[in-house]
């Protein structure tokens, strides 16, 4: 089973390099993983994808509350949540005829030409991660001269993890941060 886990962290360096570390120690495969800051500058959030059971996603849990920088961790399974993959594509066109095919794909898809060369097009698309093979596989037969893809991001929605909260609050074990937040 997939899950999709995110994590508020303290906004400090080497703490990406300490939980996956951890988790690559614990052999843990991390499927996907995308960092960055949130509203508050002293915290990042990382939003992981891993497989396995619920024994192994209440591991993987347990071990990222352990570690001091980790705020809060939760588990998007259990509630309705926004995800979105990003990724950029550039794709050879080497008529007027197939730059205009693949203007309707990326109008279909929602997606956005970035950039314009006399024998490619850059494509930049978000959605969900079927949405983004679908659209690689429907312009595979154009040619596919690179592509780059973000980790997996995600959202609660509903207010399950702000940043907007204490990190000396009792519920967490870090009391290394002198001023509340």
């Amino acid at each position: 089973m997939r899950h999709v886990l995110s994590a508020l962290v303290m906004n400090q360096p080497g703490v990406l390099a300490h939980i996956s570390g951890m988790l690559a120690s614990r052999a843990y495969n991390i499927d996907s993983l995308a960092v960055g800051p949130t509203e508050n500058e002293k915290f990042s959030r990382m939003t992981f994808v891993v497989k396995g059971d619920d024994r192994v996603l209440d591991q993987v849990r347990k071990q990222l509350e352990k570690i001091v920088t980790v705020v809060r961790v939760v588990d998007y399974i259990q509630e309705e949540h926004v995800e979105r993959d990003l990724m950029l594509i550039k794709v050879e066109t080497k008529t007027r005829l197939e730059r205009s095919e693949l203007k309707e794909l990326v109008d279909i898809f929602r997606g956005s030409i970035v950039d314009v060369s006399a024998k490619h097009v850059m494509i930049e698309i978000s959605g969900q991660e079927r949405k983004i093979e679908a659209f690689i596989e429907a312009v595979r037969p154009f040619g596919i001269l690179e592509m780059a893809r973000t980790g997996r991001i995600a959202l609660s929605r509903s207010n399950s993890m702000s940043s907007a909260i204490e990190v000396g609050d009792p519920t967490h074990s870090s009391d290394n941060v002198d001023q509340a937040v």
